[in-house]
């Protein structure tokens, strides 16, 4: 089966054109919802579609403002509870009643809430460097750098200013992991500068506070009892400390750790170690 990607769009509640990936699979088996970090896009998860693709079809949204989805009139929009809204009208759009879910950081937050709305509906999750509980020092980082609306000539430029800021969760990474980076997170813009491909709004809400997560996820959390979760950590994260992620395995009946070490926030989800967890997880996933 081909597991090549069609780009197709929806309609967000406030009336937004928003896009997602959407890769072919198997119509009997339930599909894959990818949900992407705050200032990421659907890029993020190529790789890992690709390898699930064919056995299962995979959707990966990209979030208001973010890639090609539309940007929001209102910034304030740019929260996790809008967020998960957008999404719910994707999935009644294509008629998806159950799925398995897999959320990078903001994605996971999602990914929780989702369940706690809903909790029949995602019947396994991946939660990658993400919790009910987050550490301080992980958000303050985010918030720094997050809406820093730089541009630059180059992608030798700009992978050398994502290494400047980002060094510290991929210090194994070299000059072709970075441009590789570069080229995740940022767009050639009309002027022919590299910027990053989202909308620096998106830090409003954040910075203000309302936009990282709710108070108290736990109860959220416990809500992904009902199929087997794989929680991701980065060995070096800042933001999903191991305490809570034990405390997270522990709550869960079926539950798997995978800590990737020499990593912070976040895993890539193309690790050996990883890959072969998640093909575990879709193994039990209905």
């Amino acid at each position: 089966m081909d597991t090549g990607f069609s780009d197709r769009f929806w309609e967000s509640p406030d009336g937004l054109k928003l896009h997602f990936r959407d890769y072919p699979g198997r119509e009997d088996r339930v599909p894959v919802v990818c949900m992407h970090g705050l200032t990421r896009n659907a890029r993020d998860f190529a790789a890992l579609a690709e390898h699930l693709a064919g056995e299962r079809r995979v959707l990966v949204p990209e979030m208001r403002g973010r890639g090609d989805s539309e940007y929001a009139r209102d910034p304030a929009t740019y929260t996790p509870a809008t967020y998960v809204a957008d999404v719910s009208v994707l999935l009644a759009q294509e008629g998806i009643s159950r799925f398995v879910a897999v959320g990078t950081s903001l994605g996971g937050l999602m990914t929780m809430m989702l369940a706690a709305a809903e909790p029949d509906r995602i019947v396994g999750a991946v939660l990658n460097d993400v919790g009910p509980e987050l550490q301080a020092a992980g958000l303050a980082r985010i918030a720094e750098y997050v809406g820093q609306g730089r541009n630059f000539p180059t992608w030798m430029h700009a992978a050398r200013a994502l290494e400047e800021v980002h060094s510290a969760a991929h210090p194994g990474f070299d000059t072709e992991d970075w441009i590789a980076m570069a080229k995740r997170t940022m767009t050639v813009q009309q002027n022919g500068r590299i910027a990053f491909d989202y909308d620096m709004s998106i830090a409003e809400p954040f910075q203000a506070g309302g936009g990282a997560a709710p108070p108290d996820l736990w109860p959220a959390y416990d809500a992904l009892q009902g199929g087997p979760l794989l929680i991701v950590r980065g060995g070096l994260s800042d933001l999903l400390s191991e305490e809570t992620a034990r405390n997270m395995l522990a709550r869960h009946p079926d539950a798997e750790l995978v800590t990737v070490p020499g990593v912070g926030h976040a895993p890539l989800l193309d690790e050996p170690a990883v890959v072969a967890a998640i093909d575990r997880l879709m193994a039990k996933a209905a």
